[in-house]
Order: structure tokens, then C-alpha cells, then sequence
């Protein structure tokens, strides 16, 4: 078994007690995968924070880890767009106050458009790969294509081209085109770690991943682990 398979194993098996794995694996599992997630640290000490900051350039986005929290915007818990060192102190002073704190993920801030990449194990099916557009509007433009896994890149292309928000990836409107490319790839590879890992999982989301020209990143990841 290759070695990315086995951190990936050990990493699901410490998320058991959790029910799911907290975004700091998660993207580890991502970028294990072959995908693109974003420079960061999780951390408990602010100056450590500050350090990293500072290394990779403002601005930043902070994240709060806690297992009790699954949806961290609702709860406050996610801060975009820092630009100094007294704001990013200030944000983990705020994330302390938040039920179950670990922590917080310190990344840096990527733009681009906002896409969903989904999975989920159905019981009829299997696994299941789900794209479309992403974001805090994803449940109410309900933009997504589905096929059931595993998915090759002509499959991806097909599932883009039935978007009925298509144009944006393009650059619609002088938008700026999206690396299709590495969207592809990161959807195909999404695909081949729903095939790994579908007797532990209940679903998995990459909420948005962020495309522009250059890349396409993981920008947020959850898996929902099957209870067992």
C-alpha cells in the first residue's frame, strides 16, 4: 500500500471519536490525493500564527478548529481578508470564545470562481461525484451535474458543459477564465479518493474550491465519516 494511502488510512481511523474529519486533515487527505489546497498552519499559538503570516504574505484567512463545529461560518468562525498582524490577533482572540476551540487554520487567501466538488456514498449506486457552482449560494442556485464514480476527464467535461452557469468558467462578461485543466484533475482525483475511501464515508464536500486562470484550490473540505 503506498504511503499516501496509508497517512490517509490513519488519518480517518483518529477522526472516528469526531464522526468527521476536521478541516486541517481533511485538507492533508486532499493534498495526499494529488489535489491543490492552500498554504496553511493550524495552530494554537498566536505568534506561531503571526510567524506564518508574515512568511506567506497578508492577506490571510483564519478558520477556527473545533470538533463541534461543523459549519464554521454560521457560527462566526471564519475570518477572510486579513491584512495585519493586530487583526489576525484579534480574530484567535475571538475563536477562543468558540464551543469546542482547538484551535485555528491560518491559510493564505486565494480568489477565484467558487465551485462545489461533492461525494456521497449512495445505496443503490455507490459513489457519487457531484460539481457544480459553489459558495454560500450552492443550496439555492442548486447549479451541479452528478455521475457516478469513478469519473474520467471526459466525464468532468460533460458534467461542466450541463452547468447552466457553464459560461462563467470561460470568463464570462470579461470574468477571468478558470484553469479547466486543473479543474478537471481535481475532480477526477476527487473522484479516485471517494473509490479509496467509500467504506468510511458518509460524504464528502470541497466547498468552494477556488478556479482562476492559474489554479484550482481546495479552498474549504469536510468528510462525513459512516457510522460504524
Amino acid at each position: 500500500m503506498p504511503d499516501e494511502e496509508i497517512e490517509i488510512k490513519k488519518i480517518i481511523e483518529r477522526s472516528r471519536e469526531t464522526g468527521w474529519v476536521l478541516e486541517p486533515d481533511a485538507k492533508r487527505v486532499m493534498a495526499l490525493s494529488g489535489m491543490d489546497v492552500p498554504q496553511g498552519l493550524f495552530t494554537a499559538d498566536p505568534d506561531e500564527a503571526l510567524r506564518f503570516a508574515r512568511k506567506i504574505g497578508y492577506p490571510v484567512v483564519a478558520k477556527v478548529v473545533s470538533p463541534r463545529i461543523v459549519h464554521k461560518s454560521e457560527a462566526g468562525g471564519v475570518a477572510t481578508g486579513i491584512r495585519d498582524d493586530k487583526t489576525l490577533a484579534a480574530v484567535f482572540e475571538r475563536f477562543r470564545s468558540l464551543d469546542g476551540y482547538m484551535g485555528v487554520l491560518v491559510e493564505e487567501s486565494v480568489s477565484g470562481l467558487e465551485l462545489i466538488v461533492g461525494g456521497k456514498v449512495d445505496e443503490q449506486f455507490g459513489p457519487v461525484v457531484l460539481v457544480g457552482m459553489g459558495g454560500v449560494g450552492v443550496e439555492i442556485y442548486r447549479d451541479t451535474a452528478i455521475r457516478m464514480a469513478p469519473i474520467e476527464a471526459k466525464d468532468v467535461e460533460g458534467m461542466l458543459r450541463e452547468l447552466t452557469a457553464s459560461r462563467l468558467l470561460d470568463g464570462y462578461r470579461g470574468g477571468r477564465p478558470v484553469n479547466r485543466d486543473a479543474l478537471v484533475r481535481t475532480v477526477v482525483k476527487f473522484s479516485c479518493l471517494l473509490m479509496e475511501i467509500e467504506g468510511n464515508m458518509e460524504s464528502a464536500d470541497l466547498n468552494p474550491v477556488m478556479c482562476n486562470p492559474e489554479r484550482c484550490v481546495v479552498a474549504d473540505a469536510r468528510i462525513m465519516l459512516a457510522q460504524k
